[in-house]
């Protein structure tokens, strides 16, 4: 199971750190993805990780990393420079894919969160 938190309103500008937190498996077994639902809009993979490799999509890429807290069994996600376009519903999922990329741009998880919702607005 996924528990995701950090979520909230955030004024144009701020940043936020998203934990996932896994509660019956290690991450250390899989990668695990940050998705985007916002509104009106497809589901983005945001970044991707598995020990030893990321991907971050090249929107977020100069304002967004992604790390992994054995200690806390979480992968969190540091966004910097927030827009209102961030704006949306963040969930993280977990599977075995093939690549890091692939999970992020065209994959289907088989394991989610419930999502947090993050505000960007003044």
């Amino acid at each position: 199971r996924l528990v995701e938190s950090g979520g909230g309103l955030v004024q144009p500008g701020g940043s936020l750190k998203l934990s996932c937190a896994a509660t019956e498996a290690t991450i250390v077994h899989y990668s695990i993805g940050w998705f985007r639902q916002a509104p009106g809009k497809e589901r983005e993979g945001i970044a991707c990780n598995s020990p030893g490799s990321t991907y971050v999509a090249d929107s977020v890429k100069d304002r967004v990393t992604i790390s992994r807290d054995y200690t806390r069994n979480t992968v969190d996600l540091h966004i910097n420079n927030l827009k209102p376009d961030d704006t949306g519903v963040y969930y993280c999922a977990a599977d075995r894919p093939p690549t890091i990329q692939s999970m992020c741009v065209n994959g289907v998880p088989p394991y989610w969160g419930q999502g947090t919702q993050v505000t960007v607005s003044s």
